[in-house]
């Protein structure tokens, strides 16, 4: 895998990925809005940047054609399926054999056997109806956008990033099959890691298929339960 496309790449997390990327030998393009695109003025030569909405079909076609690896950010903007457009142009748009890899909060569930704490439980339902009066955001756009990934047959990852912290990169993080496994309860993964795990799910074959629930590998309930981390390869 040589050429890879980050949907997103000019929000925190996509720039620590074009960071990553570059720095494990990656040819990047990547796809923002164009009112965005002076984020990534000091990247100019070592990537190719294409503009547009990363709901917009086409823009993201023009954006992935020819790449090995996606990565892309999934944001529940506004009331109108943002989330949901965006993964589902990926999934028609990227060439067939592609590493598809995405990124969402812990609250996504493929199969309904995580087990959430009642902390992140009132503070989804709380910021999801508050968002949703205000038009910023739909909860429900992303696990719409993911169901429709966990239905494809496609070469997927759906990363679940925990809380985070800015930070020097503490490495690869833990990760586990469901949220409720003690190795995360600590909750807190630096965002750079966050990042690096994306990166690092484009080449490893376990994860084709996986949703991933992270955790900071430093973390104090990683310390307490290292027989349960499952660790990157």
């Amino acid at each position: 895998m040589k050429r890879i496309c980050i949907i997103g790449i000019s929000g925190k997390l996509g720039l620590y990925m074009a960071k990553h990327a570059l720095a494990q030998g990656y040819e990047v393009t990547g796809l923002c809005r164009a009112q965005s695109a002076h984020k990534l003025d000091h990247l100019k030569g070592a990537i190719i940047l294409f503009t547009g909405n990363t709901d917009d079909p086409d823009a993201v076609a023009r954006a992935v054609a020819g790449c090995d690896g996606v990565l892309c950010v999934l944001v529940p903007w506004g009331v109108e399926g943002y989330a949901t457009k965006t993964a589902q142009a990926v999934l028609d748009t990227a060439d067939p054999d592609a590493r598809l890899v995405f990124s969402c909060g812990w609250h996504i569930s493929r199969d309904g056997k995580d087990r959430y704490p009642l902390k992140l439980r009132v503070f989804v339902a709380l910021f999801g109806k508050l968002a949703l009066w205000a038009r910023f955001a739909d909860l429900r756009d992303q696990v719409e956008a993911t169901r429709r990934i966990f239905a494809s047959n496609r070469r997927w990852t759906v990363v679940r990033g925990s809380n985070l912290e800015e930070g020097e990169s503490e490495g690869l993080p833990i990760w586990a099959r469901h949220v409720g496994d003690p190795v995360l309860a600590s909750n807190l993964t630096r965002r750079t890691d966050f990042a690096l795990f994306m990166v690092h799910a484009l080449s490893d074959d376990r994860l084709i298929q996986e949703a991933p629930a992270i955790v900071g590998r430093n973390a104090a309930s990683v310390r307490s339960n290292p027989e349960r981390a499952l660790v990157p390869q």
